[in-house]
């Protein structure tokens, strides 16, 4: 297994640029990346500490969010995302998308669901 450490966590939010603002205002964390996805209207900012990012927001999946706000995702860094869809694939996992994505930096990432439907992702930062 190559997991390396946990990624972050994606949390989905109404408006990308609010959302920006209370966590770096309000909890001191650093604005580290901003992508806006080709496929649709959803923007993502990554936050964090110290250069290491440990919150995603992501502005346009699902505009219906209950009130007390909506965990999208757990994240963890691995090396080699083929080798790990592949090994989960054998432990009969169930995918969200067995596809693996590319962001437009180049960084690769892949969904699966845990135990109790709850997004995990796979994350392959670009070389």
């Amino acid at each position: 297994m190559t997991i390396q450490k946990l990624e972050h966590v994606g949390v989905q939010v109404r408006n990308i640029e609010a959302s920006k603002g209370f966590y770096q205002g309000i909890l001191g964390l650093e604005l580290l990346d901003e992508l806006d996805l080709p496929e649709g209207d959803q923007k993502l900012a990554f936050l964090g500490l110290n250069g290491e990012v440990i919150l995603e927001l992501i502005e346009g999946y699902n505009a219906d969010l209950p009130a007390e706000g909506k965990v999208h995702h757990i994240a963890f860094t691995v090396s080699d995302i083929e080798a790990e869809r592949t090994r989960i694939r054998n432990l009969g996992v169930t995918f969200i998308s067995e596809e693996i994505s590319e962001l437009p930096n180049g960084s690769k990432y892949l969904f699966f669901a845990g135990p109790d439907g709850e997004w995990i992702e796979f994350f392959e930062p670009s070389k």
